[in-house]
C-alpha cells in the first residue's frame, strides 16, 4: 500500500461529504454563482447558468426548501426584480461539497 492509501484506511470516503441536492449540475452551478456574491439578480443567474426562467425558478425552489437560498422580491424604479442569496447554511454545504469533490479527484498532474 502507498502511504496515501494507508493514511486513508479507517477514514470515511470523501464521497460522504457530497450533498445529494448538488448532484444536479444546474443546482451546483446556481449555488456556485451565488457563493461569491452577497446576492444576485435572478436574470443574471439565469443568463450565467444558461437556463430558462422556469428552470431556474424550479431549481431555486428546491434550494430554498432546503434552506440554502433565499429569494427577495422588490422593485427597481417601476420594474419588479428578484434577487437570490445563498444562506450561511447553503455556503457551508457548498464548501463541504467542493472539498469532497477535491478530495475525491485528488491532485491533478
Amino acid at each position: 500500500m502507498t502511504s496515501e492509501v494507508s493514511a486513508a484506511v479507517g477514514q470515511p470516503h470523501p464521497r460522504h461529504g457530497l450533498a445529494p441536492l448538488l448532484a444536479s449540475a444546474v443546482r451546483l452551478s446556481i449555488v456556485a454563482a451565488l457563493a461569491g456574491v452577497e446576492k444576485a439578480e435572478f436574470a443574471y443567474v439565469r443568463d450565467l447558468v444558461e437556463i430558462t426562467d422556469s428552470a431556474l425558478s424550479k431549481q431555486v425552489s428546491r434550494l430554498e426548501e432546503a434552506g440554502w437560498v433565499t429569494v427577495e422580491k422588490g422593485q427597481v424604479g417601476r420594474r419588479p426584480r428578484t434577487w437570490l442569496c445563498l444562506t450561511e447554511e447553503g455556503l457551508a454545504v457548498y464548501r463541504r461539497h467542493v472539498a469532497a469533490l477535491t478530495a475525491i479527484a485528488g491532485p491533478l498532474r
